[in-house]
């Protein structure tokens, strides 16, 4: 049953099979194991405290993504990393649907996962997210929408430049080997 037809469910039900993911995103983010604990234990504990304004019928997994997000944005660290992150046109892309598999995810499922890692933390924290959101964590376009509270448009022309990239940090890598 998914997890937005469950309006009765507790918040430790809701929230506990994302631990290991947001750690894994807070991780990414931080690109430090320590500052990431800290950071998913005040998620968590935000989430808990705010749990009263999640609106059962919609999307859990967003939700909380969003909080853990925000916290780190607000933390020091991440501050400074969107400090560099230049605005974008909006509507300038064409609507296309999500592709389960993509050139990056076979990349990332093929590739030694060590160039491909380097090469991610090289990334502007605004690619870095949105790739990890759609290719690690499979959201959808709508839930990285309601995740980066970025519109949908926004969400497709990141990930388009996220994905080049991407590619261009690996390109020489590639050609070397």
């Amino acid at each position: 049953m998914p997890e937005e037809s469950l309006p009765s469910e507790s918040f430790e039900q809701l929230a506990m099979p994302h631990f290991d993911r947001l750690y894994n995103f807070a991780c990414w983010l931080t690109h430090d194991r320590q500052e990431a604990e800290d950071l998913v234990q005040e998620t968590y504990a935000k989430a808990l405290k705010g749990f009263s304004s999640f609106q059962p019928g919609t999307n859990f997994r967003a939700w909380i993504y969003r909080i853990l997000r925000n916290a780190f944005l607000t933390s020091r660290t991440g501050l400074k990393a969107t400090a560099t992150v230049p605005l974008e046109v909006e509507g300038e892309e064409e609507i296309l649907p999500t592709v389960k598999e993509t050139p990056e995810s076979i990349l990332l499922q093929r590739s030694d996962g060590t160039i491909v890692r380097q090469a991610l933390e090289q990334l502007p924290l605004a690619h870095r997210e949105i790739l990890l959101l759609c290719e690690v964590e499979e959201m959808s376009y709508q839930e990285i929408s309601a995740t980066l509270a970025i519109p949908m448009g926004t969400v497709m022309s990141r990930l388009s430049r996220a994905r080049r990239a991407l590619g261009d940090a690996l390109r020489p890598q590639f050609r070397k080997g």
